[in-house]
């Protein structure tokens, strides 16, 4: 969907499908990549060899925490701006589950549903998706969560 949305057209979606984002590649690079900055090079991730001969996934896998990683990229994708946004935050999740590995070289993306949005200050709303981080060609989806964000903003006419 992507945009711009006033709060009552964003309230009309409630329970449906907001949007999808573009596909992202979890190659080995960028998996090493983040293995590097979290300091987690569990041989699973890294080592595509012992992976291969030592694992159930017949390779390396993207951490589950990379793939959750990117949900910001792809809710910039995917998401609309509300109109009169000041400024918004991740609120965390309320449930967040690792549903299947991501091979080596698969490519994911974010699909989100607005499951509910509250209004809890004149100038402030709160949203929570539905969240499902799909595998190309795959049955299970790797990530599925209820993420909360918070936006502050003026809501009743402000231009975004």
């Amino acid at each position: 969907m992507a945009g711009t949305i006033d709060v009552a057209e964003l309230e009309a979606l409630r329970g449906s499908e907001v949007g999808r984002s573009r596909w992202f590649t979890l190659d080995q690079p960028r998996i090493d990549a983040f293995a590097g900055i979290t300091e987690d090079d569990y041989f699973i991730h890294t080592d595509p060899d012992r992976a291969a001969a030592e694992s159930p996934f017949g390779g390396t896998i993207a951490h589950g925490f990379l793939t959750l990683s990117l949900l910001s990229a792809m809710a910039y994708d995917a998401l609309p701006t509300v109109r009169g946004r000041r400024w918004q935050v991740n609120y965390g999740f309320d449930r967040i589950r690792f549903v299947a590995p991501v091979p080596s070289g698969a490519r994911v993306r974010g699909i989100f549903a607005l499951v509910a949005l509250t209004r809890d200050a004149p100038d402030q709303i709160s949203l929570r998706h539905a969240v499902t981080v799909e595998i190309e060609n795959a049955p299970r989806p790797a990530i599925a969560a209820e993420w909360l964000t918070r936006i502050w903003g003026d809501f009743d006419g402000a231009p975004a």
